[in-house]
């Protein structure tokens, strides 16, 4: 019988500046981000985060974080002499900028054994991954996890996709969308953005990029766009739900991932797509209001459950 939830990626070290030129540590990704807000929603379900760990101190906190609250790592590997990626968030305004040191993370690696990643996959009721994801691996390693993927699927798993394109973990675009492509051949429920996809694809429109997905197979598809209204895009039906309004927003680090987090935890709970979508950006709303990428559960909980 199917149990629980796994996302795939990298929980990176994340450094928030403050106004006073000091720093505050934390740890975030976007996947991890999303599965985060998973699990402040869904406190009965089994949640594990898959990626690769290294052996330092660092690493050794960052699992500690993970299991203090209620996640596991599966088995994910603990590599001998790897640390984790870095980086550091500037802001202007709510608006960020952001500085990486990602290049040797131990999360590169997490494709290293294709048996402990199919382990990890089995017998889940939602698999979760990102073309963050799929970026930070080499060719073996993405065909490693996309395998997986497609095998965790034809057991029954349910596959969300959110594209996330970040050009600079690309070596060029045509890599990307061939990547980007193949995910979608294993995946379920999509999640892209549609400035993302604009610029990846040359979308005219959000609805471009929903029918582009469609064309793919896919049967469940929302288009973020930010402060904008969500498209969704449910077999048959279409149809726009409008964002949460924040009249000033603190730090929108982070709020695409709650988006997916708060969307996929109410259709765990069988809520339809459109409530789904309104629950979604009252969640996103609330993680503009805080400091860093991971509002605290209590606050994510309220959101939801408004």
């Amino acid at each position: 019988m199917a149990d629980g939830i796994v996302a795939i990626g990298e929980c990176m070290l994340e450094l928030s500046g403050r106004i006073d030129h000091s720093w505050r540590m934390g740890f975030a990704g976007d996947t991890f981000n999303t599965l985060w807000t998973i699990r402040a929603l869904s406190s009965r379900q089994n949640v594990d985060y898959v990626s690769a760990f290294g052996d330092d101190p660092f690493s050794q906190e960052q699992i500690s974080f993970l299991r203090a609250h209620d996640i596991g790592i599966a088995g994910s590997p603990i590599i001998p002499g790897a640390r984790p990626g870095l980086y550091a968030i500037k802001l202007d305004g709510a608006e960020r900028s952001f500085t990486y040191w990602r290049s040797d993370s131990a999360a590169r690696q997490l494709a290293s054994s294709a048996a402990a990643l199919a382990k990890s996959l089995e017998q889940r009721t939602l698999v979760y991954f990102s073309g963050i994801t799929l970026a930070i691996l080499d060719a073996a390693g993405r065909h490693t996890l996309l395998q997986a993927i497609a095998q965790a699927r034809a057991h029954g798993a349910h596959i969300a996709f959110d594209p996330n394109y970040r050009p600079r973990l690309w070596p060029d675009a045509a890599a990307a969308r061939s990547a980007m492509d193949e995910a979608l051949q294993v995946t379920d429920i999509a999640l892209p953005t549609f400035p993302d996809e604009q610029e990846l694809y040359g979308d005219a429109s959000p609805e471009a990029t929903a029918q582009r997905f469609q064309k793919a197979g896919i049967g469940e598809i929302v288009v973020k766009n930010g402060e904008h209204a969500a498209l969704v895009s449910h077999y048959e039906d279409t149809f726009t739900v409008a964002a949460t309004h924040v009249a000033s927003p603190l730090d929108t680090t982070g709020a695409g991932d709650a988006f997916n987090g708060g969307y996929l935890a109410a259709r765990l709970l069988a809520l339809p797509p459109e409530e789904a979508a309104e629950r979604a950006h009252r969640v996103a709303a609330a993680v503009v209001q805080v400091r860093g990428a991971l509002a605290p559960f209590d606050i994510l909980k309220l959101a939801f459950d408004l």
